[in-house]
């Protein structure tokens, strides 16, 4: 892996970490679905103003459109919706390790429909990431976390591997910003009647400087940046390798919810972050990669 790669895989940690802290101060003082149906609309439009001024235009062919509108029900609508509904009531450090573990689940999914291989380590990988989920869920869970929102960020767990899988076909002709911008503007308008219709009757809100703030972040930098750098990593070092990056999630994720929310982790939160963390890697390293996948000269 060149360095390169290896200095935008520890950014887009970084940054997409972060958007839970972000999405928990958002949701704090805004309705979920209004505030996201509003990023995706900013976010699409500010990266499809860009790509044009880059020469690039929305000439996908038929599969990348696919792909895209795929992509966008996906991450945007269903992991993003749920999670923001999800943490109304759920932490940002937990809505982060549960998140965290979709490359463990990718893992399950090229095993059992597609004849990926994996070594014996990735099968002890894949156990020790289940453990430390499990081993975080009965702490909160006994600590009286909500269960309901448990469950929505595990939905949009399922519904981010789905989208995973459809990042490298929709960035396969080139115009990498226009397919970043395009999928933000299917998500907006994938949860606009949902946010009219149950948000927008009722709707309240005051821009408070801590909103501003987070709303612009959220939007420009997990938002915009976070999607273009993934879209980048994947098509430049594959899936697999990209995927690897996701160990950092549970660290930079309850670290920065840590800091900047003041949420408390207990001993054994440390600990299943840890078993998680290196699940996650050793489910990577150990996977065979596929025989289509090729890095770029």
């Amino acid at each position: 892996m060149d360095i390169r790669a290896l200095f935008a895989g520890l950014m887009f940690g970084l940054m997409w970490s972060s958007a839970f802290t972000s999405a928990r101060m958002i949701v704090a003082e805004a309705p979920p679905l209004t505030a996201l149906t509003l990023r995706f609309l900013v976010s699409g439009l500010i990266g499809i103003a860009i790509a044009y001024a880059l020469g690039q235009r929305a000439r996908l062919s038929a599969a990348q459109w696919r792909a895209t509108i795929l992509f966008g029900i996906c991450q945007n609508a269903l992991y993003l919706g749920l999670n923001f509904i999800a943490m109304q009531t759920v932490e940002a450090s937990l809505a982060s390790i549960i998140a965290s573990t979709m490359p463990l689940w990718v893992a399950i999914v090229g095993i059992s429909f597609f004849g990926q291989s994996i070594r014996p380590m990735g099968w002890i990988g894949l156990a020790a990431g289940i453990a430390g989920v499990a081993l975080i869920m009965g702490t909160r869970v006994n600590a009286g976390a909500d269960l309901y929102g448990i469950l929505l960020c595990a939905l949009g767990v399922a519904s981010l591997s789905a989208a995973t899988l459809s990042v490298r076909v929709a960035s396969a002709g080139g115009n990498r910003l226009m397919v970043v911008g395009l999928q933000m503007l299917v998500g907006s308008a994938a949860l606009l009647p949902f946010a009219a219709v149950y948000e927008f009757p009722t709707l309240d809100v005051t821009l408070t400087p801590r909103l501003t703030l987070a709303f612009l972040y959220t939007t420009l930098i997990p938002g915009l940046a976070a999607t273009f750098v993934w879209f980048w990593l994947v098509e430049r070092i594959g899936a697999v390798r990209a995927a690897t990056f996701h160990f950092l999630n549970p660290f930079f994720g309850v670290a920065i919810a840590s800091v900047l929310l003041g949420e408390k982790l207990g001993p054994l939160d440390i600990v299943g972050v840890t078993i998680i963390a290196a699940g996650i890697l050793a489910v990577q390293l150990s996977k065979a990669p596929p025989q289509t996948e090729k890095r770029p000269a």
